[in-house]
């Protein structure tokens, strides 16, 4: 029954999929006034987010800044949904690469690429970089599992199409090692900028006026492999046109001092989001975890975070 269903809907989805993309386009303006106007998705979190974030632009900015935000949004779902089907030459017109050169020149001289990447802009449309890379490097991203396995099949199907492989979170290690014995590189994408669990949390930095806690487990992985380590800058010159640009951090991470690669990630990545801040994720609750609420659950004794207790019982328990 479930295997029907997979295919029931893939083949649904394939089938929209081979829709011209500016009817495609179309689709999204009449998505973008159910979401953003009947239903209000995630509407007063995107406002606060974007108000704490850029507390120096007037109520009509940050207005016109949120409907770009569901605009382009509401593009990404149906350009998700294009990739289904579209050629490698369509691929290339649309998702374009920069600065691929120096990658390929490390690769060739062994050394494999860790790059940091944002939910900006088309994430799903970056898993073709196979396609302007030499053969030598094998391409990948970490990514999450999904809970549902319907769309998790889907979905590995839709971001492996290219060449790239997905690597689960969980696995990232073990297949690292993997390709190393192999004598294989990899160039593999890490979007980092999520919440971590509070046991997770190991850094703060400030990130688009606030105090944030952040992934570090890329910068500790590049320090492990000796990874090169390079935050890929991406923009979207027009509508269903994307540009992404390989911008180096560090050849040595194992040189640089502990949580300074997050760090600069973190200020190019808030640099892309200030030239074109509709084009990330507002409707993710980045900030949810504050620093106030990390100390009362953190044990310096033990050096265990409590996840379990309420705000009340740990305030109780600080005294």
């Amino acid at each position: 029954m479930k295997k029907a269903l997979y295919h029931l809907v893939r083949a649904f989805i394939y089938l929209c999929s081979l829709l011209p993309l500016w009817v495609h386009y179309v689709l999204s303006d009449g998505i973008y006034l159910i979401i953003y106007h009947v239903i209000g998705y995630r509407k007063a979190l995107v406002k606060k987010n974007l108000a704490d974030s850029f507390p120096g632009k007037s109520p009509a900015e940050l207005l016109k800044i949120e409907r770009q935000f569901y605009h382009w949004f509401c593009d990404y779902l149906v350009e998700s949904i294009k990739l289904v089907s579209m050629s490698e030459r369509q691929m290339k017109k649309r998702m374009v690469f920069k600065g691929t050169g120096l990658v390929d020149q490390l690769v060739g001289q062994g050394q494999s690429c860790a790059v940091f990447l944002g939910h900006y802009c088309n994430w799903e449309w970056i898993t073709s970089l196979p396609l302007w890379m030499t053969t030598e490097a094998q391409c990948g991203q970490i990514y999450h599992v999904l809970e549902n396995p319907l769309f998790d099949r889907l979905f590995l199907q839709l971001r492996q199409r290219f060449g790239a492989v997905c690597i689960p979170m969980a696995e990232t290690p073990r297949r690292l090692i993997k390709y190393r014995q192999m004598g294989r590189q990899v160039v593999i994408g890490y979007i980092s900028d999520q919440t971590p669990f509070w046991n997770n949390i190991h850094h703060w930095t400030n990130f688009l006026n606030h105090d944030t806690p952040v992934l570090t487990g890329t910068e500790r992985l590049a320090r492990k492999t000796g990874h090169a380590v390079f935050y890929m800058d991406v923009s979207r010159p027009r509508r269903g046109y994307y540009e992404a640009e390989f911008k180096l951090i560090t050849r040595n991470p194992r040189e640089v001092p502990e949580f300074e690669i997050t760090d600069t990630y973190f200020r190019m990545l808030e640099a892309t989001i200030n030239r074109a801040p509709q084009y990330w994720l507002w409707t993710h609750n980045r900030w949810k975890r504050t620093h106030e609420e990390f100390n009362l659950r953190y044990d310096e004794r033990t050096g265990r975070v409590d996840i379990v207790s309420t705000i009340d019982e740990l305030k109780k328990k600080k005294g």
